[in-house]
């Protein structure tokens, strides 16, 4: 009787052993359901048990027995403790094993954040404090705060940052999101620097980002930023002033869309019209390509400019030509 009883325990723990190496195979073999574009935020320093906790939450994992075999597995494979804090993006039909290298891979949702050619660093930073997925520590800061943050301190920001699309991770530092702006600046115009021509009219690396501040707000034509900075250059090299309008606006406070002729007249460190050289900060973010053409400005003997009103500018040599192209173009005679 008793040896009948055990074999009918031993049976029973048999059957179960089964039936529990079928389930754990059937949740590790079967794709996940109701996965596809499910957000899964795994903070830090969460317990893998809290993680198994949140996919059933969110219905990652529809059971949580299947929570448990998750928990066993990542147990026995020694990852349990390698998950990586973050926002994770579960595609459609994973496998829990899949899930799992997912965690362990610290492939976290990417967010896009676009710094715009020609943009001002005020414009910079209010996009960065409507930004919802960065973590807010410079709000309030002024801008000398905000460079020492980040460890430039007695530093102008202008110009400092490389306007590029950056993707980050959800809680990303807005002092981290600029530091990284700020290194991708910096080694761009110090490979440009060893790169420059040998006639270029500038004698330092900040001085070149001036300079390419103002062929980024000259002109949106790609082919003519070398002649644009050809023309600056000669310009500086005469000892002629640079009579560039977007400088001048820069140095307008509440500029209201329209430049007078008063603006021109009165004196600003800006004002290109009433002082010799460069102005003092750059006046925008320069792209790439607008630091490669102040550094390798195209021959030429035009030191004149006039827009054609259509994004382009007819280059000339003289007074007279640009008076009669002023003429044509700018007053219709």
């Amino acid at each position: 009787m008793i040896k009948r009883v055990l074999w009918v325990l031993i049976g029973i723990g048999l059957l179960a052993c089964a039936a529990l190496a079928i389930d754990t195979a059937r949740f590790f073999n079967s794709p996940l359901e109701n996965t596809s574009g499910k957000l899964l935020t795994v903070d830090n320093g969460m317990s893998f048990n809290a993680i198994t906790e949140r996919l059933v939450a969110e219905d990652i994992i529809s059971h949580p027995r299947d929570a448990k075999y998750l928990s066993l597995y990542a147990r026995y494979e020694g990852v349990a403790g390698d998950i990586k804090a973050g926002e994770y993006v579960v595609p459609a039909r994973q496998t829990p094993a899949h899930l799992l290298e997912l965690l362990v891979s610290g492939k976290t949702r990417q967010y896009r954040l676009t710094l715009v050619e020609g943009w001002r660093f005020s414009e910079f930073r209010k996009l960065m404090a409507d930004n919802e997925a960065l973590d807010h520590k410079l709000t309030g800061k002024s801008d000398e705060e905000v460079m020492a943050a980040i460890g430039h301190p007695d530093e102008n920001p202008e110009g400092r940052f490389m306007p590029d699309t950056y993707l980050f991770p959800r809680g990303m530092t807005d002092i981290a999101f600029l530091k990284r702006a700020y290194d991708a600046m910096q080694r761009y115009l110090d490979a440009q620097w060893a790169e420059r021509a040998d006639d270029t009219a500038v004698d330092t690396p900040y001085e070149a980002l001036i300079l390419a501040s103002i062929v980024e707000k000259e002109t949106a034509v790609p082919e003519e930023r070398g002649r644009i900075a050809g023309v600056f250059t000669r310009r500086l090299e005469k000892g002629m002033r640079l009579q560039t309008d977007p400088t001048v606006i820069y140095g307008i406070e509440d500029y209201d869309g329209n430049i007078r002729r008063s603006d021109l007249r009165r004196d600003t460190p800006y004002n290109t019209y009433t002082r010799a050289g460069l102005p003092p900060t750059p006046i925008a973010m320069p792209s790439r390509a607008a630091i490669k053409a102040a550094l390798n400005p195209t021959p030429g003997t035009a030191i004149y400019f006039v827009s054609r009103g259509d994004g382009s500018h007819v280059f000339s040599d003289t007074l007279a030509e640009h008076n009669r192209a002023v003429n044509e173009y700018q007053r219709g005679s």
